[in-house]
């Protein structure tokens, strides 16, 4: 494989910005993030000049990573956020002890199933376990089955939290986790 799995730099915040709003044009966007299209390009350069700050190498708090082909285009990226104990995440819940969460997961659809989904979560894994999580989770629309099946695949199990969509009564997100080793 002749691709570079890193993460990001502050001052590449464009070449983010451009991969999030190729990966919100994906026919499963709507299941797979909540953010739209027009949502995120409507967001001004400072938004993704302050999220690459925040994501990238050196922070603590988050971390990119991207995987960046030969010729140098960014082709997949996914976000760890660290949450710690005693917080409460996004949807309300408790954070009961430290762990890392993955967001953000998208590969060009050119580049799938040639394993660059497997290191960019191996990159994730590692990054997280480095800062001292316990474990690593990620929310999955309940209707997601590609995700859902590759997130089995590389060792994230249904935990039984569900997350309700505010405003989508009848759907659901589903939480999964990799216990650390």
């Amino acid at each position: 494989m002749n691709y570079k799995i890193r993460s990001i730099r502050a001052d590449e915040w464009a070449a983010a910005k451009e991969l999030r709003l190729v990966a919100l044009q994906d026919p499963v966007a709507h299941l797979a993030f909540m953010e739209t299209y027009e949502a995120a390009k409507a967001q001004p350069d400072s938004f993704y000049q302050e999220r690459a700050v925040g994501a990238a190498e050196g922070a603590e708090s988050a971390q990119q990573i991207i995987a960046e082909g030969p010729d140098g285009d960014w082709v997949g990226t996914l976000t760890v956020l660290l949450e710690e104990a005693g917080t409460v995440d996004w949807a309300g819940f408790a954070v009961e002890r430290k762990q890392g969460h993955i967001v953000g997961v998208f590969v060009r659809p050119e580049v799938r199933g040639i394993g660059l989904t497997e290191v960019l979560f191996d990159a994730a894994l590692e990054w997280a376990w480095g800062r001292g999580v316990e474990r690593v989770r990620l929310i999955v629309h309940e209707d997601n089955e590609r995700a859902r099946r590759f997130y089995g695949k590389v060792g994230f199990a249904p935990t039984g939290v569900v997350v309700p969509l505010p405003g989508h009564a009848d759907e659901r997100e589903l939480e999964m986790a990799f216990e650390r080793p």
